[in-house]
């Protein structure tokens, strides 16, 4: 049976930040971490997609001028979120990465917690939490905001974990765990995915407190319809044997 792999120290982490529509926040987002916790960052992956706006990719260039060969380009070959981030786990140059949004929903001045932690916890996830004490959303339906924490308390229960928000995509995590797992989603019930599987594989996790805002500039692709889809992926993994969970080769 394939084993979790092994993580002994922090040595830099790899920032991946898929792009479609975003401009200014992609901006505000990199300058934040680099102002923060740069010297702890080894990249900023920008992962782009045949539906990557012409604005956004003009930005990008911008930034790849500013920042060198520490802003890396990926065009990706797999379809959707869940697509762009699975391949930016297999190129990642860092020890550690940093799953995250360009758009501002996930606060980019959390990123120099989630390495101090990830330091002294290498081994660990370092998950967002907009649930836990002293987190908070801002710019949420109160109806979608009741759901949410439905859901949340309901798959607590079923994975019999204290985590408070499972399907926040705001995560660090120790490269070669998430190369070592077998990924399925493609869309954003990956997020969810991400979290369930290192649970069941016995992966320690911590939460850090995060505030979330509606972004600003363009528009989700992740409807509210579509959310129902996590149930299948969460209640799959549940039931699934632990060994199908990893790949034969970490």
């Amino acid at each position: 049976m394939p084993k979790v792999p092994s993580v002994r120290e922090f040595q830099a982490a790899t920032v991946l930040l898929p792009v479609m529509n975003e401009t200014e926040s992609l901006e505000r987002t990199v300058a934040i971490i680099e102002a923060q916790a740069g010297g702890d960052v080894v990249e900023y992956l920008v992962l782009t997609s045949p539906r990557t706006s012409e604005r956004s990719l003009a930005v990008v260039n911008e930034l790849q001028s500013q920042y060198g060969s520490r802003l890396r380009v990926h065009r990706q070959s797999l379809p959707f979120l869940g697509g762009a981030i699975r391949e930016g786990f297999m190129i990642a140059e860092g020890s550690h990465v940093i799953m995250m949004a360009s758009d501002l929903e996930t606060d980019p001045h959390d990123v120099a917690t989630m390495i101090e932690r990830a330091k002294s916890l290498p081994q660990a996830i370092i998950t967002a939490s907009r649930w836990a004490n002293g987190g908070s959303f801002s710019g949420y339906s109160p109806i979608k905001l009741g759901l949410n924490k439905l859901f949340q308390a309901s798959f607590a229960l079923l994975y019999q974990t204290s985590l408070t928000d499972m399907t926040y995509g705001y995560r660090l995590f120790p490269t070669a765990l998430v190369r070592a797992i077998r990924w399925e989603e493609l869309r954003h019930p990956f997020l969810l995915e991400t979290i369930v599987k290192p649970l069941r594989l016995g992966v320690p996790i911590y939460e850090i407190p995060s505030r979330w805002s509606a972004r600003t500039e363009g528009e989700s692709s992740n409807t509210f319809w579509r959310t129902f889809v996590y149930f299948r992926i969460g209640i799959r993994t549940r039931l699934q044997p632990v060994a199908g969970l990893l790949t034969t080769s970490p």
